[in-house]
């Protein structure tokens, strides 16, 4: 891509920090990837407000919560345990559809995704929408606190330690096992912090 990706979690930082936050990284189109854009505790983070507050500052305001969302209204993106399946949520064609608005802005302009998480480990843009991304050649790099920007590998390779497969990490001499156990802590991950529902309001299976 001719330009670069960002990932940023707003947290509950007020919304000027949050646009020094963005500043250096020149993000001009910021892709909200909340299924609800929508915060009680942060009303300045609510689409409508969001949208005023981008414009001034000359940043585009993109909502792309039904396609990239991690809370999606799609009953077959949840298992019969009510737990969002990123894995089978990846494969909807209104998610592919996201994927390619991604690649399209990224051919204009530097995209930040943002969601609520500030720890990408703790979100699905980093568990379900960057493993993709990264699949079609695109390294995200992630905005953290301060403005230090972690990279995707960096990343990775924490969320391999955390789930005792650091032999992984680093740069292994296994490609071929290190993605099989991304794979696996991708997954055990999710377990962790994925959305989950009462399996009742689903449709039967």
């Amino acid at each position: 891509m001719a330009y670069q990706l960002y990932t940023v979690g707003h947290s509950a930082l007020e919304f000027s920090a949050f646009l020094q936050l963005l500043k250096p990284f020149d993000i001009t189109v910021l892709m909200d990837v909340r299924s609800k854009p929508q915060s009680m505790r942060f009303p300045q983070f609510d689409q409508i407000e969001m949208e005023k507050s981008l414009q001034s500052a000359n940043v585009r305001y993109l909502h792309m919560g039904e396609e990239l969302g991690g809370r999606p209204d799609d009953p077959k993106a949840y298992r019969e345990d009510g737990l969002v399946d990123y894995r089978a949520r990846r494969k909807a064609r209104s998610f592919k559809a996201g994927l390619e608005r991604i690649i399209s802005e990224l051919e204009q302009c530097s995209l930040g995704l943002m969601c609520a998480e500030e720890d990408p480990l703790s979100c699905h843009r980093f568990l379900m929408i960057c493993p993709e991304l990264v699949a079609l050649g695109i390294d995200p790099q992630h905005i953290r606190k301060g403005g230090i920007i972690d990279s995707q590998r960096e990343c990775e390779d924490l969320l391999l330690k955390t789930h005792q497969l650091g032999a992984m990490a680093g740069n292994t001499l296994f490609p071929f096992d290190r993605a099989t156990a991304l794979e696996d802590a991708y997954a055990a991950q999710s377990e962790k912090v994925a959305f989950r529902i009462d399996p009742r309001v689903l449709e039967p299976w």
